[in-house]
């Protein structure tokens, strides 16, 4: 008897314990799962003077398949042929050139931030003439400038494309676009644009999609972590961070440490159409209040059935066409009106509209309708 009772004083709080652990479960799944997505703020915004460089020149490609440009229907590329072979110490001037193996280019990069003296860079070659193909190409040095006139690199290399095109007598066939290509590493930088970061007291992170709410709640994580007045919202795109008076770390070290903190991001309600493809892109905060849709589409269709009337045999009749013309008018009669009822997800939105049983387009003018009528909390912008 002594065991029974020891056994069941010792069972009891266990089997209280395990009931209680598997209520508490469920509740904290469902905490999980109603959280809100947050984002690191690096993923947010980008660094004032962090930035990349457009640079453009104009070259030449050379060892073409007799792909390049003709001559006589591109003067430029002649004339910088001319002048290349010049400074090479070879005299054109006078002579007749028939060459297509040769094509004129722009060339075009992005100058990477803090990209130092003697790196590497991706650059993009595009023909500017008539030429065919770049397949085979090899770029030659072509000074790559900057906006202020300046040479920041220069280009030199094989070009590789992604397109090709073969032709014969009466057919021929491209895929890709033979015309343009890249080269792998094919800028050396020769200048370094210069921008002390590390020394810097105050920058400015600039919202990449700005809004009031998201701004605000950035401040306020980073003041949370380093202490009061260190970062301010002064406008939906712009946060202000200061570096403390008495912190031993530079602004590197600051952007480092605040930069894997994560904020929930707000957006606006807001529907995006593009009419030309049909596409409908809606927010998770776009609302609709209770509205009636009705949707009918006229549908006139014309067949053309043209008939040929012969004369009777040795008859001094004449062969005419008869014209017969078809016409049907569909205007969907049937269609009645259908409630939309107000929704408080997108999920029940979507829901709701696709009740309708109507394609991408009429759905674009139903949305353009129901904000007419006030009923959507949304904005509405056609791209």
């Amino acid at each position: 008897m002594n065991t029974i009772r020891i056994a069941k004083a010792i069972l009891k709080p266990m089997l209280a314990l395990t009931l209680t652990a598997a209520l508490t479960l469920p509740a904290m799944a469902d905490g999980i799962g109603t959280a809100r997505p947050t984002s690191r703020i690096k993923d947010l915004v980008d660094i004032e003077g962090v930035r990349e460089n457009q640079l453009i020149g104009y070259g030449l490609v050379v060892g073409l398949n007799g792909t390049g440009d003709s001559l006589n229907n591109a003067p430029f590329t002649l004339q910088s042929l001319q002048a290349m072979l010049e400074r090479l110490g070879v005299n054109t001037r006078g002579a007749s050139m028939r060459t297509k193996n040769v094509a004129a280019v722009m060339v075009t990069a992005n100058l990477p931030a803090f990209a130092t003296q003697g790196t590497r860079m991706d650059v993009s070659v595009s023909a500017l003439g008539d030429a065919a193909s770049l397949q085979g190409g090899t770029l030659l040095v072509t000074p790559l400038l900057g906006a202020d006139g300046e040479v920041y690199a220069v280009g030199q290399g094989p070009v590789a494309i992604a397109g090709f095109e073969a032709s014969g007598a009466a057919a021929s066939v491209t895929r890709g676009v033979p015309t343009s290509g890249r080269i792998s590493n094919g800028g050396l930088i020769e200048r370094e644009i210069q921008f002390a970061l590390a020394g810097a007291r105050e920058l400015r992170l600039s919202l990449r999609n700005p809004d009031l709410t998201t701004a605000r709640r950035i401040a306020n994580t980073i003041n949370d972590f380093l202490g009061p007045r260190v970062a301010e919202s002064i406008d939906p795109a712009t946060v202000v961070l200061r570096r403390p008076e008495n912190a031993s770390e530079n602004m590197v070290s600051l952007l480092t440490q605040i930069e894997q903190l994560r904020v929930e991001p707000d957006q606006q309600a807001r529907v995006v159409i593009d009419e030309q493809s049909g596409i409908i892109v809606m927010g998770a905060d776009v609302r609709v209040s209770t509205v009636a849709v009705a949707q009918g589409n006229l549908t006139v269709t014309i067949a053309e059935s043209p008939a040929v009337s012969q004369p009777a045999p040795l008859s001094d009749g004449q062969t005419v066409v008869v014209p017969r013309t078809d016409v049907t008018v569909t205007d969907d009669s049937n269609r009645q009106l259908a409630v939309l009822r107000e929704s408080v997800s997108l999920q029940e939105l979507v829901d709701g509209l696709n009740a309708l049983g109507i394609g991408p387009r009429d759905l674009i003018a139903i949305l353009q309708a129901i904000k007419a009528a006030g009923a959507l909390q949304a904005e509405i912008e056609v791209m």
